[in-house]
């Protein structure tokens, strides 16, 4: 038995006996192997983590086509097997001056390279991984090239095995599964593989890289849900990780000033609305003062022009001077004093309630996973709010205050786009040391997108390709990207949340609404209050009427005359 390989026995109990020389004399070899290679390779093929898989896991388990170590054993994806076997066979009659064994031999070499790109142990021998490499890299650039761009355009090009999976309309449902599991993040295999087995086809390194930049580009333009590759630079395949990644950095822009962005702070609560408090968390003396503005703006007539005077009157005006204690003991204001301290006590109450609730959120607990607290399509389109497509990547979001406009990328959605959405945020989220920008477009969609209306103005719009049965459909997709690992801020798309919150709450509809909202409709303590309001002035008119002569004060005519 090699020193490489983990001697274990059993013995009659339960322990298990390790050969630890073996174990060290492996380390030893192993350590020696890694110090040839200078070059640092991070990891690129992440396990997909559990919070995403045990809420959906048919998005990111192959269903057709296994790619790579991770779905190898799986049975339910085995009978693809001879098919990668033909592609294989295709690959070696290409190759230059040599067998398809040397190219095996060759990706042997590149074992440790390899093994690093991958986040699981790879439990198996390195020759066991190059024929894998060589095996599955030959099916998926044959795959590849039915994507290969001539003149711009996507040439599809299908050979006479793959025409029962492949169809140049994309009809065909084997298509779209190859396609869908081609997106998967644990369904990968590094674009230095390919690149290798280009090279081994073709006269030079140069050459290899140029036809599998026109492959990648191809499968972009065709595949990517945004349509804006014209005019974007091709793919240095040099740089780029695998399929995946390719995809992430062609939709999502590279921005140096949000490398070092904080994670964002959940706000919870009346905060999102607008950060406006209820005049009732004050004291007596501001709430009655807010309440006399408001009266004060009106104009005046038959009967708020008595009222003022009454307000302004001595008697009243100290009244307002004595201390609540002195006014609660009073003939008939004793009614007040409890409405108005529970009232009073509540508001506080909530205030401190959310500020801890703010500080437990952002120094001891996660981030919550919330929908973007922004209003619908719908409801911004009722303030006047034109949405425009552009034809960028997710660096076009913006909004104009003076054109009253909405920028967004165009998005096309069929049957693979809600994998490949996925997907891509769960790889960002494993590899993104920064804020996740694709994340936190996918909260955006969410928050703006809340029904099927919201999705008929949206495609009306030219922003929205639906290539679904029904716009109901589009907003499932959207509504059902909730899970994100955690919540980061994000420049470019926050200020356009902050924009669009600040216009739609300066609307005047909007701000009667909210105050209906919160102020009566949602608050018993607030109608008990103004009856408690309305029962003191009451009584205090019917104390100065008994006083003096209302009639004569009021110019009120008796009936009689």
């Amino acid at each position: 038995m090699s020193t490489r390989t983990l001697r274990a026995t059993r013995s009659t109990g339960s322990d298990l006996h390790i050969d630890q020389r073996g174990w060290v004399a492996s380390i030893k070899i192993s350590l020696e192997e890694e110090l040839g290679d200078l070059t640092e390779i991070p990891v690129s093929v992440f396990s997909v983590p559990k919070a995403l898989v045990l809420s959906d896991p048919e998005f990111y388990t192959p269903q057709q086509v296994a790619i790579g170590p991770y779905h190898f054993w799986r049975q339910e994806v085995y009978e693809m097997e001879r098919y990668k076997l033909a592609s294989a066979k295709n690959v070696q009659k290409q190759l230059k001056g040599m067998t398809f064994e040397r190219l095996v031999e060759e990706l042997m070499e590149l074992d440790p390279k390899v093994r690093a790109c991958y986040h699981k142990y790879l439990n198996m021998s390195s020759e066991m991984l190059a024929w894998m490499m060589a095996v599955d890299g030959s099916f998926l650039l044959e795959y590849l090239s039915i994507y290969s761009l001539q003149d711009g355009k996507v040439l599809k090009r299908i050979s006479s095995r793959m025409s029962h999976v492949v169809d140049i309309a994309g009809r065909k449902s084997a298509h779209h599964a190859v396609v869908r599991d081609m997106a998967m993040l644990e369904n990968q295999i590094p674009l230095f593989v390919l690149r290798k087995l280009m090279e081994c086809q073709l006269s030079s390194l140069e050459l290899a890289d140029q036809t599998l930049s026109d492959m990648l580009m191809g499968l972009c333009k065709d595949f990517s849900p945004f349509k804006m590759m014209e005019g974007l630079p091709y793919v240095q395949v040099s740089n780029r990780a695998h399929l995946l990644d390719v995809l992430y950095c062609k939709i999502v822009p590279k921005s140096d000033e949000e490398e070092n962005v904080d994670e964002i702070t959940v706000e919870i609560g009346d905060k999102k609305e607008g950060g406006e408090k209820p005049c009732l968390q004050g004291n007596v003396k501001a709430c009655f003062g807010q309440t006399w503005t408001i009266i004060s703006k009106l104009n005046a007539g038959p009967i708020l022009q008595p009222l003022k005077k009454l307000i302004t009157s001595k008697p009243v005006k100290l009244l307002f001077k004595l201390p609540w204690n002195v006014i609660t003991k009073l003939p008939g204001f004793s009614l007040l004093k409890q409405p108005v301290e529970l009232l009073l006590s509540s508001g506080n109450n909530e205030e401190k309630d959310g500020d801890k609730a703010g500080t437990s959120s952002t120094i001891d607990q996660p981030p919550r996973i919330e929908e973007i607290m922004i209003p619908s399509v719908s409801q911004l389109a009722t303030t006047g709010i034109k949405f425009v497509p552009t034809s960028g990547n997710l660096a076009s979001i913006n909004f104009d205050p003076k054109k009253v406009t909405l920028y967004l990328p165009v998005v096309s959605l069929d049957v693979n786009t809600e994998v490949l959405i996925r997907n891509l945020v769960a790889y960002e989220a494993c590899k993104a040391t920064g804020p996740l920008i694709f994340s936190r477009y996918t909260e955006f969609m969410n928050g703006i997108i809340d029904g099927e209306e919201d999705a008929r103005i949206l495609r009306e719009r030219g922003i929205i390709f639906n290539h679904l049965k029904s716009d109901q459909e589009v907003a499932q997709i959207w509504n059902g990207l909730t899970k994100s690992l955690r919540l980061t801020k994000v420049p470019l798309i926050d200020k356009v949340i902050e924009d669009l919150n600040k216009y739609y709450n300066g609307r005047w509809n909007i701000k009667a609404k909210k105050f209906m909202k919160r102020y009566v409709i949602g608050s018993w303590q607030f109608l008990t209050f103004l009856a408690a309001v309305m029962m003191l002035l009451l009584t205090t008119l019917q104390a100065f009427c008994s006083v003096y002569s209302c009639k004569s004060i009021f110019n009120i005519e008796d009936e009689a005359a």
